[in-house]
């Protein structure tokens, strides 16, 4: 048990309260987002890349939970996890109250109702598989290497976990929803095939460009938090003095 100042101790709180909003915020706006609108980023060939308008702030919440992951820990990570679950039940909640209650017709917003239940509702399974994925590869990389090679555990579990996700939120969006753009006069597993592989090359890139931020941000937040030993996490139990 060591003991640092109380002027850390606010630094810690503040950099984890903006990782966790940041990772908060971002599970909101993709679920409100999600299914709304499909974008074409290009394609490869004949196979145009099509991914999901809510999908483009979903990398980040890989990379703030690997970053909560490295310097406060699997269980901080974990208990992160299990709100953005409890958010995505309060989302859901908020749009269905406002669909039952009384009011004036409003075409838009059942249709966002629509596609937010078919997003959150297929999310919210993907969700809970990938980022205790995530988590868990991410410590099970550490410790495999000692707490050495960061790049190894942060693209080691954001790759697999985000296939997992994309797999997962395209499956149950189809058959358990019914909300994707399928066109039924066309075979539907070349479709399914390739809204996965397009989500997914998507999320592998942003993981990939993410890997030298990482770097960055935790040899930064190791300093500014003193936390230097690398591997190393925020103990809890830590005393705080002035």
């Amino acid at each position: 048990m060591s003991a640092v100042s109380l002027k850390i101790k606010r630094r810690r709180d503040l950099a984890f309260l903006i990782l966790a909003g940041l990772f908060l915020g971002t599970m909101g706006m993709l679920n409100i987002l999600g299914l709304s609108r499909f974008l074409t980023l290009g394609s490869i060939g004949n196979w145009p890349i099509v991914v999901a308008v809510g999908a483009l702030p979903y990398p980040l919440t890989f990379l703030c939970t690997d970053l909560i992951s490295e310097i406060w820990g699997e269980e901080k990570a974990g208990q992160l996890v299990w709100v953005g679950l409890l958010l995505n039940g309060w989302i859901i909640f908020i749009i269905w109250l406002g669909g039952i209650l009384p009011g004036t017709d409003s075409p838009v917003f059942f249709e966002i109702q629509r596609l937010t239940f078919g997003a959150v509702g297929a999310s919210m399974a993907a969700y809970m598989a990938a980022q205790f994925t995530d988590v868990r590869l991410f410590h099970f990389w550490k410790r495999y290497s000692n707490g050495k090679a960061l790049w190894l555990r942060n693209n080691g579990s954001t790759l697999i976990s985000q296939l997992v996700d994309t797999t997962a939120v395209v499956l149950i969006s189809h058959y358990g929803a019914h909300v994707l753009p399928i066109q039924a006069e066309k075979a539907l597993l070349p479709q399914l095939t390739t809204f996965i592989a397009s989500g997914y090359l998507f999320k592998l890139v942003a993981a990939l460009l993410d890997t030298l931020p990482f770097y960055l941000l935790v040899a930064w937040l190791r300093r500014w938090l003193e936390v230097p030993i690398d591997g190393e996490e925020i103990d809890g139990n830590e005393i705080y003095a002035e």
